[in-house]
């Protein structure tokens, strides 16, 4: 027999083991055989495990073999002829070529459907044969193959990775955007800020001329007999103005409804004393007070142009981003203080509370109600002083002029403004960069003493360090000098280390490893290249090294390269300022409890080289040790911690904004917030001082807007404060 028919005899062998082989006894029985469901109901299965151990069972074709692990050896008739019926029903593809033999696998699905109706027929069967169950575990041809042993109960087993595809990151984020920040954008947008514009203005009018015609009425200026006319315009004033102002009356009634007690509701209720008072006032021709209830309505307008047009600007940068950073909280990040670390940022971040109440909103809305109580208190108080000394209706009316009085008094009209327009001028700014805040509670975990890392692409971001030139001294080969100078330089895993890397390819160079990195407070690094002592820095750090330096090689921005002592070149250096860099170094180093630490063991980066080169203060710039420093980059976000701010921008300012921006945000709520509610309390004392003393004739229309303006100009100035971060 020669080799062909060698090979021949046994491809057919192992095609037969593997039971793929049709004997060409029951190749003439094949068109007789009954349908699958045929056989299952005139076939009887023995139990499965059984082995047949007697030629006079491997030879009935009542009961084929079912074997409970694989066996190579060559199968009887009977099992064949199973096997191809089994095969009719789940077909499988017979190898033909050498390379197909062991791809191909024979598929058991309709014998396990056949071996569990059978089970389901005779479900007692006495038999020390193995189960169905024990059999498929140990099948190695079985689909749902198992081990030979079974896991502990309650065992954690660690989910497959999932890869990351840019793709797909891309898709689920837009997914997000569009259901969450972009319908809100729309929704808002729908709403628009014109409307809101035109109800300023014309209440803006209204507030310009019921001043005037109350100037006009306390200099004298207005006839006897129109004086009836005059008071009839003020009250269709203050109707006017209630008009415009309906949204945010019925919103503060609303607001009772859901157990709340906001600015609107108080203004509601000022609007009822005042149309009160209104009408007294037309029966006792008596100017009312609609200068300044007016111009509480104008503010609390304005307060809602604020809030809509902040939420509008931050679903705007959301929807157009393409990538998403964040900086989430880790405590105790150095000697104790809290640091912002950087973190892949989540839409729900920001979604979960952008539209939370803060908590100096929230004290105003305390204060708000106290203030409703205590002004109907002295205007009770103030009646019954007027009904004793004349009569009841008297007192009647007093009371309620002087309730109405006194919830004007009690709250400034910049107190409506005092937390909505700081957050309004802060994200025009952060708008800019493409930043938001994540709520209040991003507010308040930005404050505070913290510290910010910071690395060196922060200082040097790509494409802004450049290689001007390089001059090369003594005997050493250039190659070996960039050699030498890229393995410690790329040992310290610095600014630099992209760059050598590139000059050193560029002459086909050989890569080398350093060791015992050193480092210089000067701005050096050494180290040892084969057995060579490196030193690489300045100019300054040569001059103490004792390195000579020749004058023609005294150049301001070089990195110095000297091996065992030696000059052996210099290498010409432009860093290019980046506006990102500066404006975020800058903003950090000017907030008292925010410190700046770099965690990049970078010797280019000193507190003089800093300073001179970005021009900002280093007083809260911390430089630790080498070891310090890599102890804080392995100090990343954790898995569940949440999104402080999110920027959909590259570079330092957007990030070093968002958190200074934060910090005056908080200052700035705080602060009006205390300061409204001291005006607030001043208005009511004097109220009650007045009704003490039984000066109520001051309660003129003229005195009560003058105070309102006076507290308007601190109001709007302490606004402004986010606009200088």
């Amino acid at each position: 027999m020669d080799e062909q028919e060698k090979l021949e005899f046994d491809l057919e062998d192992i095609i037969r083991e593997f039971g793929s082989h049709q004997p060409e006894d029951l190749t003439e029985e094949q068109p007789s055989e009954p349908e699958p469901e045929a056989i299952l109901e005139s076939t009887e299965i023995p139990e499965p495990g059984e082995i047949a151990e007697s030629e006079e069972i491997a030879e009935s074709e009542e009961a084929p073999e079912v074997l409970s692990t694989w066996n190579p050896e060559p199968k009887s008739a009977s099992a064949e002829a199973y096997l191809q019926k089994t095969r009719r029903m789940d077909p499988v593809r017979i190898p033909e070529r050498e390379t197909d033999i062991f791809a191909d696998t024979i598929r058991l699905d309709g014998l396990r459907r056949e071996l569990s109706e059978t089970e389901t027929r005779e479900p007692s069967r006495e038999s020390a044969a193995p189960s169905l169950e024990d059999t498929l575990r140990t099948d190695p041809f079985s689909e749902k193959w198992e081990p030979d042993y079974e896991q502990p109960m309650g065992e954690y087993a660690p989910s497959q990775p999932i890869l990351f595809h840019p793709r797909s990151r891309l898709r689920e984020l837009k997914r997000k955007l569009v259901a969450g920040p972009e319908k809100r954008y729309y929704e808002l947008s729908e709403k628009g800020l014109g409307k809101l514009q035109a109800a300023i203005f014309i209440s803006l009018l209204v507030v310009i001329i019921a001043a005037g015609s109350t100037a006009m009425y306390a200099m004298g200026m207005v006839q006897e007999n129109r004086l009836r006319l005059m008071v009839f315009g003020q009250f269709l004033a203050m109707l006017v103005s209630a008009l415009l102002g309906s949204f945010q009356l019925i919103e503060g009634i609303t607001d009772l409804g859901k157990k709340k007690f906001t600015f609107n509701t108080l203004l509601a209720f000022t609007f009822l004393l005042c149309c009160a008072d209104g009408i007294l006032c037309l029966r006792q021709l008596r100017i009312p007070c609609c200068a300044a209830f007016s111009l509480a309505v104008t503010m609390s307008l304005w307060n809602t142009y604020h809030r809509r047009a902040t939420q509008i600007s931050q679903m705007d940068t959301l929807r157009k981003a393409t990538r998403l950073d964040g900086v989430c909280l880790q405590e105790d990040y150095l000697d104790g203080i809290k640091g912002f670390v950087r973190c892949e940022g989540q839409v729900e971040d920001f979604m979960d509370h952008h539209d939370q109440v803060e908590p100096p909103q929230k004290h105003l809305q305390i204060y708000a109600l106290i203030a409703l109580f205590v002004s109907i208190l002295i205007g009770c108080g103030a009646g019954v002083f007027a009904g004793i000394n004349t009569d009841i209706m008297t007192g009647v009316s007093t009371g309620i002029q002087v309730s109405a009085v006194s919830l004007l008094a009690a709250v400034p009209a910049s107190a409506f403004i005092c937390q909505s327009r700081p957050a309004w001028i802060l994200e025009g700014r952060l708008h800019k960069l493409r930043t938001v805040i994540c709520g209040w509670q991003g507010v308040e975990a930005l404050s505070g003493k913290a510290v910010m890392p910071l690395t060196w692409e922060d200082f040097y971001p790509a494409g802004t360090v450049r290689m001007n030139g390089m001059k090369f001294f003594g005997n050493w080969e250039p190659e070996n000098v960039i050699a030498y100078a890229t393995a410690v330089i790329t040992a310290d895993s610095g600014s630099l280390s992209g760059l050598f890397a590139q000059v050193l390819d560029s002459y086909n160079g050989r890569h080398y490893n350093a060791s015992q990195l050193q480092y210089y407070d000067r701005g050096g690094i050494s180290g040892v290249v084969e057995s060579h002592n490196i030193l690489i820095g300045s100019l300054s750090f040569m001059k103490e090294m004792q390195v000579d330096v020749p004058e023609s090689g005294k150049i301001a921005h070089a990195v110095y390269v000297a091996i065992d002592g030696t000059l052996c070149g210099l290498f010409a250096i432009n860093y290019e300022k980046n506006k990102s860099s500066v404006a975020g170094l800058s903003t950090l180093s000017a907030y008292r409890k925010l410190y700046c630490v770099l965690t990049s063991c970078d010797f280019t980066l000193t507190h003089s080289v800093i300073g001179k080169r970005f021009g900002v203060k280093t007083k809260r710039l911390l430089l630790p040790e080498p070891d310090v420093r890599l102890q804080l980059q392995e100090k990343t976000a954790q898995p569940d911690a949440r999104a402080l701010l999110l920027t959909t921008s590259q570079g330092l300012a957007p990030i070093a904004f968002g958190i200074t921006g934060a910090r005056a945000l908080r200052t700035t709520c705080r602060l009006g917030a205390y300061l409204h509610m001291i005006g607030g309390i001043l208005g009511l004392a004097i109220m009650v001082l007045l009704v003490i003393l039984g000066s109520l004739e001051l309660l003129t229309p003229v005195n009560m807007f003058l105070y309102q303006l006076v507290w308007l100009i601190p109001g709007l100035l302490i606004t402004e404060w986010t606009r200088s971060i």
